[in-house]
């Protein structure tokens, strides 16, 4: 098979990330209309939705572009040696773009306005030490499974992100780009931009840590390659 041209992958991780956001944004909203009040169930559904929509994803964006979906994956796999860095800034540059599209076109679909500004406020040492363990092991995850287990990354990753919606005090964000693009959406998935670094800040953190971890877990398996899905 022919290694996908840089176009396509940088198009596979736009399409990808933006129907991410369209996805977290959208079924957050349906579960804050359906849920009558109930957030345990307005978030319920948000889980269950972006779960699913990863693993679809994955599945059929992997052996495009490697399925990224998050700037913070990138850059640990630029860290690794998986993928050039000349690749990974236009990588994370399609990922905020495709974010904010993916958001603009949930908007569009539920008839909210397009342009808005979360006013819901996430921020605390709780918070920004659980977006640190919600990265971590999101990384750990994939990391682990295309060294060990390489077919079962998209079910894995939708099941930790699913599992981490729920033991996390953040609902495990994990993602810079998803974190950016939520600062546009005052629905139910919405965070303050002020509150957006700090938690940035935490994804980063633990996205080296699991590096590290990684490292000292499987240090005489092959490195892992530039896709967290095999070609």
């Amino acid at each position: 098979m022919l290694e996908p041209s840089r176009a396509a992958r940088l198009l596979a991780e736009a399409l990808g990330t933006a129907l991410l956001l369209a996805t977290v944004i959208g079924s957050g909203i349906m579960g804050a209309k359906l849920a009558a009040g109930n957030t345990a169930v307005a978030l319920l559904g948000n889980t269950l939705a972006t779960g699913a929509i990863l693993v679809v994803l994955i599945l059929i964006l992997g052996p495009v572009s490697g399925a990224h979906f998050n700037p913070a994956v990138t850059f640990c796999f630029a860290l690794r040696g998986g993928l050039r860095w000349r690749d990974a800034v236009p990588y994370t540059a399609v990922q905020i773009a495709g974010g904010l599209i993916g958001v603009w076109a949930a908007h569009l679909m539920f008839e909210v306005p397009v342009w808005q500004l979360s006013t819901t406020v996430r921020t605390g040492f709780g918070q920004w030490f659980a977006e640190a363990v919600a990265t971590f092991g999101l990384l750990l995850t994939i990391f682990g499974c295309i060294t060990v287990a390489p077919s079962a990354v998209a079910y894995a990753v939708g099941l930790y992100i699913t599992a981490a919606y729920w033991f996390t005090a953040s609902t495990s964000f994990a993602n810079p780009a998803v974190t950016i693009a939520r600062g546009f959406s005052d629905t139910f998935a919405g965070i303050a931009p002020q509150n957006v670094p700090m938690f940035i800040g935490a994804q980063l953190l633990g996205a080296v840590a699991a590096l590290v971890a990684a490292g000292l877990l499987w240090r005489n398996s092959a490195a892992p390659g530039r896709s967290t899905t095999p070609s």
